[in-house]
């Protein structure tokens, strides 16, 4: 799948050194919370589009593009602060993972964003909350979506 990314990143992206700096940004959501819960990848806090995203430890495997099966990532936040615990605990569905990479330099520039992931099998301890982060499989769906039947298809028969 290819990506539209900015002429800066991608001579970054092929050089052979830079300075450049890419951040993940994370917003974690659900119709229950107050407010998203944003964290950064950073070691400061990251002011991207007017949000302050926290600076919060945390380990991301990006999703791939494998055919025939949905992206699937892995998430991985320490649990130095209780409140991704919390929030977890809070709500009775899964939250929705918008995952955005900026770089240092310009944060208000979303280079690669995967949206509308959902943190599914989420376990949590002493250290860390782990979850899967997985897109709604569309191969379950059934097909043909409506049965063509004399009532609600007349000009068939």
């Amino acid at each position: 799948m290819s990506r539209s990314v900015t002429l800066t990143t991608r001579q970054a992206l092929y050089a052979q050194e830079t300075g450049e700096v890419f951040l993940v940004l994370l917003t974690i959501d659900h119709a229950d919370l107050g407010a998203p819960i944003r964290v950064s990848s950073d070691a400061v806090d990251t002011v991207s589009r007017g949000n302050t995203f926290l600076a919060f430890p945390f380990q991301l495997s990006l999703p791939d593009d494998t055919d025939g099966r949905p992206p699937r990532a892995r998430l991985t936040i320490d649990n130095v602060d209780r409140t991704v615990v919390q929030t977890l605990r809070s709500i009775a569905s899964a939250p929705t993972v918008l995952i955005e990479v900026v770089r240092g330099a310009d944060p208000d520039t979303v280079e690669a964003a995967f949206p509308d992931f959902e943190l599914s099998n989420a376990t949590y301890d002493v250290l860390t909350v782990q979850g899967d982060l997985t897109l709604e499989s569309f191969l379950r769906e059934p097909y043909p979506a409506a049965q063509f039947t004399p009532a609600g298809f007349p000009g068939l028969f």
